[in-house]
């Protein structure tokens, strides 16, 4: 029996050394050649195999695959020449790659084959990368790249109102998208009152959007995830890119601090719109008595450096600062009156990567995050000189985020892929405004509101799990936790995600997410402005909450290029919110702004999404772009909204459709087109107005009974029941390209909404005489239209 046992053991080590001596390990970092940037999403495949793995956000891949003689290992990204290395696979190596970026006119000619991963075998659906190279072909609004404005045109997206850069996904609002830059969150990312995004396309390296299937590594919004890193700067030599527009400028600069070691990027924008309208504002108040000076600019400016302390660490600071800043100043002969509003945004992310062996990765990030909001005003009636009467409002609301995460990324062997790690953010807010008449340094008023203090926890883990050859799965689970001075609120979130390969390239695809969301966006006008206030969850206003279940299939046709991707979603929210009929949260009675109770103004309900989306889709290639439709239906539900019926909500939209068209007509000349078509939005509008009459009873104070008074009465129906007309547009760019000495320049022509579609912006009924009855009116109801035809240049260099 000794014998038998001992024999067992030693056949179990012996085959145990086997398959260990038989498999090794080959990991490395991936850059781009020339500035040494890493470079994330790179697929690393080994021939004639089903092994692969892709790089993640830092570069770094790893894969474990059976010794051999000889292995070809091929390295491709989407923009850049694919590269095939052969080596002997005997022992653990690491290989640190460096891709060369190709121009899009010849990368038919160097690799004939798909740069990309293919949609068709990876686990994960619901996700849409868009190369930087091709936002800054698509025609943009004043010539203004915007990131957001290229998301907009993705299935299963709506556009918001005119111009706005507002995200609804699937059927979700503004707030309920986590956007992130360098693993910080952006409260609000919008310029110019929602028409312009913050972000800077120079400064990008990434885009991504994930609508559903959510990886269990995000959490806290349930509607999308839009992962965007910064560029690291180049390590080699200084370079630099900018333009000149009609409304802003930008300049960007990269170049090394330590050559191969360290490097920097610095990207700054700004708007000159105030410098533009004064002459123009000047000259119409000629021989006024009233002199008013407004004035409004935004500003960006990111900024990045690194450190590379050899093979197996380096460090990252990066951050973000933006601000818009509107003000007017008007003097008259009796009064005065100064007043404005500034928001602004301000990140700060400090991360170390270290490399713990050949299989494992971690990160380490400090983030910091602030959004601020605040309305001044101040008027005075002067009279010789001396002010007789005085009225100030004030008006403040802040968000302010410290976080620290940690995450792995561990590499056991070829069916496993994992990731786990830990978040913890504290939170303060401070949601409150106040008005204030008379003397608004009056003691007896508190003008700042107490702040708020949570705190937000969540720990993962997530397994990429390939059982065989033809099923691919990524299953996850999220324990998200929200502390409150009265409550803890502890939610579990199951995520789960499976591709089966049906045929070559050709996979059904399958996904489920549970999300919570503890942080909450108060908006009466449902247009994203700055004015919309952020609150937290409390022992009152329970989290948002939402299910999503997807099922999909996915097609590579190989040899245009192209991938087809058709999903079917359903999801589920609770505990969404909403302000009250008539609620506000100005206060015009001189009440201390801790009396304000934001909670008093809101009602809890619930929404149902559920849709279609197709999508075709073309990254490379002289012809690029993509055409994608969404069928869809969304509804809400709150008691106090509506009579407690069910309703539209605004931007439920029951056909989206966008088609993108990126032409390369030679080297020197690329011809860009968009169109769009949107179903119209749902709204509330009058169904009668009239005039009321009534009878005052109390003739000694009002008058005899004849007399009588009345009133304009306005009648409406259900909630958002009237459709506004279908939206549609489209828009032209081209450019010209040439290359100097020195530098390369690029002058781009577009045309906004190209054959001047009046689109509706709002509707309004109006009183009319009546031509066919003189002496009579007639509701007349009136479309307002926001934008007509508008063209733009631009001038673009790059060094």
């Amino acid at each position: 029996m000794r014998k038998t046992l001992c024999q067992l053991l030693c056949f179990i080590f012996v085959s145990y050394q086997s398959f260990a001596q038989e498999r090794i390990t080959i990991s490395g970092f991936v850059r781009e050649t020339g500035s040494r940037e890493l470079l994330p999403g790179v697929n690393i495949y080994i021939e004639n195999s089903t092994i692969g793995t892709v790089t993640n956000n830092y570069g770094f891949y790893s894969l474990t695959v059976p010794a051999a003689d000889s292995l070809l290992i091929s390295y491709s990204f989407v923009g850049y020449e694919r590269q095939n290395l052969k080596i002997s696979a005997r022992s653990d190596k690491q290989l640190n790659i460096e891709l060369s970026s190709v121009n899009q006119l010849e990368e038919v000619v160097v690799s004939g084959r798909r740069q990309d991963e293919k949609v068709s075998e990876s686990a994960q659906m619901s996700k849409i990368e868009v190369p930087i190279s091709q936002i800054k072909k698509i025609p943009a609004f004043f010539g203004e790249k915007d990131v957001i404005r290229v998301l907009q045109l993705m299935p299963g997206v709506q556009k918001g109102t005119e111009g706005q850069t507002g995200l609804y996904v699937r059927g979700g609002g503004p707030d309920q998208n986590l956007i992130i830059l360098d693993d910080a969150v952006v409260y609000n990312a919008s310029h110019l009152f929602g028409f312009f995004s913050v972000f800077n396309g120079d400064a990008l390296k990434s885009v991504e959007l994930t609508k559903g299937g959510f990886p269990a590594r995000y959490g806290g919004r349930l509607s999308s995830v839009v992962e965007m890193n910064m560029k690291e700067g180049s390590k080699e030599k200084l370079h630099g890119e900018g333009g000149i527009g009609l409304i802003s400028s930008r300049l960007t600069l990269e170049g090394p601090l330590a050559k191969k070691k360290s490097s920097f990027l610095v990207s700054a924008r700004r708007t000159y719109i105030d410098f533009l309208a004064a002459p123009l504002i000047a000259q119409q108040q000629v021989g006024s008595d009233s002199k008013a000076k407004p004035g409004y600019y935004f500003y960006d400016l990111n900024a990045k450096i690194n450190y590379d302390f050899g093979p197996k660490n380096k460090l990252y600071l990066s951050g973000y600062f933006g601000q818009d800043r509107f003000k007017i100043r008007e003097k008259s002969k009796g009064s005065e009156n100064n007043s404005g509003l500034n928001w602004g945004n301000a990140t700060a992310t400090l991360r170390w990567n270290h490399l713990i062996n050949q299989k494992l990765f971690v990160n380490t990030s400090f983030i910091y995050s602030h959004f601020n909001f605040g309305i001044f005003s101040n008027d005075k009636d002067i009279d010789n000189g001396k002010v007789t009467d005085e009225f100030s409002l004030r008006y403040n609301s802040l968000i302010r985020d410290f976080s620290l995460k940690t995450d792995f990324d561990f590499y056991p062997n070829t069916k496993h892929a994992m990731k786990f790690g830990v978040q913890a953010t504290s939170h303060r807010f401070v949601p409150s405004a106040l008005a204030l008449a008379g003397d608004f340094t009056n003691n007896d008023i508190d003008l700042q509101a107490k702040p708020i203090n949570n705190f937000e926890g969540g720990i993962y883990a997530e397994d990429t799990w390939q059982p065989f050859q033809a099923l691919k799965m990524n299953v996850g689970f999220r324990l998200s936790s929200f502390q409150t001075p009265d409550k803890t609120y502890l939610r579990p979130e199951p995520r789960f995600s499976a591709a089966l390969k049906l045929a070559k390239d050709f996979s059904a695809k399958a996904s489920y997410a549970k999300m919570n969301q503890y942080v909450h966006l108060l908006s009466n006008t449902g247009l994203g402005l700055p004015t919309d206030l952020w609150v937290p969850t409390t022992n009152r206003i329970a989290p948002q909450q939402s299910s999503q279940v997807a099922i999909g299939l996915a097609k590579d046709l190989e040899k245009p290029g192209l991938a087809i991707t058709l999903e079917g979603y359903y999801k589920k929210m609770n505990n969404i919110i909403s302000y009250k009929e008539g609620s506000s949260f100005i206060k015009l009675d001189g009440e201390n702004a801790n009396e304000i109770n934001w909670e008093d103004n809101v009602t809890s309900g619930k929404g149902w999404s559920y849709g279609a989306e197709f999508m075709v889709q073309k990254k490379t290639g002289r012809f690029s772009g993509w055409i994608g439709y969404t069928l869809s239906w969304t509804k809400w539900k709150f008691p106090e909204l509506n009579f407690g019926e069910t309703f539209f909500p605004r931007y439920d939209r029951r056909n989206d459709l966008s088609v993108v068209g990126i032409y390369e007509l030679s080297k020197r000349i690329t011809l860009s087109a968009t169109w769009v078509y949107g179903t119209g939005n749902a709204i509330t509008l009058p169904v009668s107005k009239y005039t009321a009459f009534r009878n005052r009873f109390l003739p000694e104070l009002f008058g005899p009974p004849s007399s009588y008074w009345g009133g304009q009465t306005t009648e409406y129906d259900k909630k958002n029941s009237f459709r506004s007309e279908a939206y549609h547009r489209m828009d032209f760019a081209i450019q010209f390209h040439k290359k100097k000495k020195r530098h390369e320049r690029t002058w781009e022509f577009g045309l906004y909404n190209a054959y001047n579609r009046k689109n509706p912006f709002f509707y309004e009924i109006n009183t009319k005489e009546d031509k066919k009855n003189p002496g009579t009116s007639i509701n007349v109801l009136t479309r307002y239209s926001l934008f007509p035809v508008l063209p733009s240049f631009s001038y673009n260099f790059k060094f």
